[in-house]
This record gives C-alpha cells, structure tokens and sequence, in this order.
C-alpha cells in the first residue's frame, strides 16, 4: 500500500486552491492559475432524490436567479466559509477533473487559502471537502498570508508589512513579519455586503427592486469610494414595489458611494484596529512602506484614497488584486516542503 501511495503521489498534479466566496482559482504545481470560475454550482434533483450537477462556474452563475423549480443554482461558500457542504465537495471534485480532461487525479496535494477568522470546526469541513473529492494531503494557507506573498511582500523579511484584502466574503488584514501573520482580522464585511447595500439603497431611494447579480454590476461599472469630479450615470432594470411593473431609473456613482459608504466604513475601523494593536516597531516599517491592498474590492475606483484618507497612511493596491491571493497560494504550492514548517497549518 505504501509503494501504491507514493506511486500515486508521483503520478499526482500538486493543487493550489483560492477558495472564495465569490470565484474559485486553481492552480497547478509548475503551470500556474488553469482554473478561474465563480464559485456557483448548478445541480438538478432527479426522480430518486440525488443531486446531479447541471453546471460549475460561469455557466453555473449565469443561472442565478432565472433557474426552474427543479433546478437550484447555489453558491456553497458564504462570507468565507463553507455554508453547503456537499455542493463544496462537488465544486472542488469537479474542479480537479476538469484540469485532468475529465478524469479523476491520483491523489493531489492540495494548498487551500482560507480566512484567518475560521473557526476548528469551519477548517475542519474546508479540509474534509478538499479529502472527499480526492486530495492526498490538505495544507490550509490564511489568506492574509497568501494575499502578502501573492502581492510581492518580502513576507520573510523581519519587516512590518500589512496586507488588506477585500475580496467578496471576507476583508482579510494582515501585519506579517518573518514569516508569520503578527496581527490580523478578518470581518465578513466585503464584496457580498457592498452588493447587498446597493440593493437596499435602490430598494430604498428608487422603489426599484434589482437582484444581487445587478447590483454587482453597477458596483463594477459606476462604483466608487470617493466623490468624483464628474459622475458616472447607467441606467438599471428591475420591478417598482409599488406599482409592480417592469422599468427603468438612471443610476449615479453618487448613488453607489452612499449605498456602499457604511461598509466601508467598517472596512476602515478594522484596518485602524489593527494599526493600533501593532507593536511599535513594525508600526514604523508600515509607516515607511504604507499598506498593500489586494482582492477585488482594491478595484473600486479611489478606495485606495479613501483607505488613506481615512488612517493617514500611504494605500497601495498590489499589480493583479484580483489574482494576489491565488498567486500567493500558488507560491506556497510551489515551496511546499521548505514552508510546511512554518507557513501552513496541517
């Protein structure tokens, strides 16, 4: 059985896995990202009860909201953790066939980033999902930490570096320094939550019932931190609770930055938090080399300056925010015997 398994280990392809609430990035050992799908799976309920997934990703996603009575179009992580166990398990399996042209990999290592703010039990179903749907071994990477390799950080350095990730369940900080995470926070106030209070502000100023997907869209298009010298205008579909019919109302970037403008807020007192708990020390390498900003949220036009603004600090958004997360895990991947010392949790 040992000879098997270490043939098995030989033959295997080495995953890293991002993991997000709102897309899933796969990585393969030596390759780099091969995999980068929102994480939404489509499953249909057949005549004796079971489960059959219809789709996984971007096909999956585009079903949400307009799917029939017989088919569910579920996104299985919410606010960083795994709130469908099975349809996780079935996401991660169909993943690693897919890198494999549909058949089953002879049991990969796998690095998964998670959130710092997990609880035993929440890693604990991260690592069973990924062991399930085939995995060898799991390492479980804290996202702060990958988010800080991913962005080009000298993370092993003993250097003060803080790393804010806002990515769609989670806003991740993180004060690293030789190689470990010294402060960090995690709140599950991020790109779910700014999606929700556009669709309340409308619902609210507008009478105008939109949906989540919508909602993301206009914080793509006209989404914004700070007021703008000329503001940007869509117009926007959805149903008038009042009157019950279908129309159309015109939508500002003033609009979005009131809607989104208390989660923000709370973004900023947890980073101001953390600045606070930081040992003196550190706090001057931050100060000289101010905070790296990374996930999706980095993209919202002026957060960086709004972030600034609000802790008197230099706010950098990293070179790819989107993919620094599943870089750094990648990187991690890819020096997993050297780091599994010191970086990864078993």
């Amino acid at each position: 059985m040992g000879f098997l398994k270490n043939l098995f280990g030989f033959m295997s392809k080495d995953l890293a896995i991002d993991l997000g609430t709102a897309n899933t990035l796969v990585l393969v050992k030596g390759k780099g990202i091969v995999i980068n799908e929102p994480s939404v799976v489509a499953v249909k309920v057949n005549k004796s009860g079971q489960e059959e997934i219809l789709a996984v990703g971007q096909e999956a996603k585009e079903m949400i909201g307009k799917t029939p009575g017989t088919i569910k179009a579920i996104r299985p992580m919410k606010d960083g953790v795994i709130a469908d166990f099975n349809t996780t398990e079935m996401m991660i399996e169909y993943f690693i066939k897919k890198i494999n042209g549909g058949k089953k990999l002879a049991s990969p290592r796998i690095v998964i980033c998670v959130p710092y703010g997990l609880t035993q039990v929440e890693r604990k179903a991260v690592k069973e999902s990924a062991l399930n749907a085939g995995a060898r071994s799991v390492y479980l990477i804290e996202e702060p930490m990958a988010a800080a390799i991913g962005a080009g950080l000298p993370v092993r350095e003993p250097n003060g570096n803080l790393v804010v990730d806002i990515g769609g369940g989670t806003t991740e900080i993180g004060v690293i320094s030789l190689g470990g995470l010294v402060i960090s926070k995690s709140i599950r106030v991020a790109g779910d939550k700014l999606d929700a209070a556009i669709v309340d502000y409308i619902k609210k100023k507008h009478n105008l019932l939109i949906g989540d997907r919508v909602a993301e869209n206009l914080k793509i298009e006209i989404g914004t931190a700070i007021k703008l010298d000329e503001p940007l205008k869509t117009v926007v579909k959805g149903r008038d609770q009042v009157e019950g019919i279908l129309t159309s109302v015109e939508i500002t970037s003033e609009d979005i930055r009131e809607a989104i403008s208390d989660p923000l807020y709370q973004i900023a007192e947890a980073l101001k938090s953390v600045l606070e708990q930081t040992p003196p020390d550190l706090a001057g390498d931050i100060v000289e080399n101010g905070i790296v900003l990374t996930g999706g949220g980095a993209l919202i036009r002026g957060i960086d300056k709004y972030l600034s603004e609000a802790v008197k600090l230099a706010v950098i958004p990293a070179e790819e925010p989107l993919l620094a997360v599943a870089k750094g895990t990648g990187a991690a991947l890819e020096q997993i015997d050297l780091l599994h010392q010191t970086t990864f949790e078993d």
